[in-house]
């Protein structure tokens, strides 16, 4: 019986401390909000289900893993004005942008001449292994933190849900980190789905050797989404 009531003085202490983080008065209408986010077609959507559907599940994961990692990032970088400079300062957006699409390029160069390297291999070795853990996070990350819209997005729509009674870093945290982990588990769901429509296909497709080729186009086309976007 003891237990249930240090149990319960446990829970209204995190409460109380949550409460004085964090106005969940607004929580309901942001979760609604970054859910219809979470679904909406983008880059970051596209470079999932393209990895995890070439490459399976586990590669799914591993480049939604890099965009939440980006997704902390840029919420550090609100809480601490870096999104305020860079609406203060567009060079600088400018800058990231470039630096953004000319590395997106670079990924699509290097897996096209990959692909035009196994375009010349034995024909019966017709599978191309998936890339690193490490690359794979990285693609991920970079896809999204060399986009400073991402992070322009993240500081004009956090605030929006921050309360004038509570500490305003503290709040962008809180609100930033559970952005990330709820796009993060839709990403999962997203995953699973395409790892499994993938595997279909691929029996039937056999795109083997030529998935280079296409990851190295997607690249390329989100090198020229980024360089163009305004």
């Amino acid at each position: 019986m003891a237990s249930r009531y240090v149990y319960a003085e446990v829970v209204l202490n995190c409460r109380e401390e949550w409460e004085t983080m964090i106005d969940i008065t607004v929580l309901p209408l942001f979760l609604v909000t970054v859910v219809f986010l979470a679904i909406s077609p983008g880059p970051d959507l596209l470079l999932i289900s393209t990895y995890s559907s070439m490459h399976g599940f586990r590669s799914g994961i591993l480049v939604s893993v890099g965009i939440l990692v980006a997704g902390v990032i840029q919420t550090v970088l609100v809480a601490f004005g870096l999104g305020t400079l860079l609406q203060a300062m567009p060079p600088l957006a400018m800058v990231i942008k470039s630096v953004g699409a000319l590395y997106l390029a670079w990924l699509g160069v290097i897996l096209l001449r990959g692909w035009m390297k196994n375009k010349t291999s034995v024909p019966g070795d017709s599978e191309t292994a998936p890339p690193s853990a490490g690359a794979l996070i990285r693609r991920g990350l970079f896809n999204n933190l060399m986009n400073p819209k991402a992070l322009l997005f993240f500081s004009m729509f956090l605030p929006q849900f921050v309360s004038a009674q509570q500490d305003w870093t503290s709040q962008i945290l809180m609100l930033g980190i559970l952005l990330s982990s709820v796009v993060f588990c839709i990403n999962i769901g997203f995953v699973f789905s395409f790892s499994r429509l993938g595997a279909l296909l691929g029996q039937k497709l056999r795109l083997g050797r030529h998935i280079d080729g296409l990851l190295g186009v997607i690249f390329l086309g989100l090198a020229a989404r980024l360089a163009t976007s305004k």
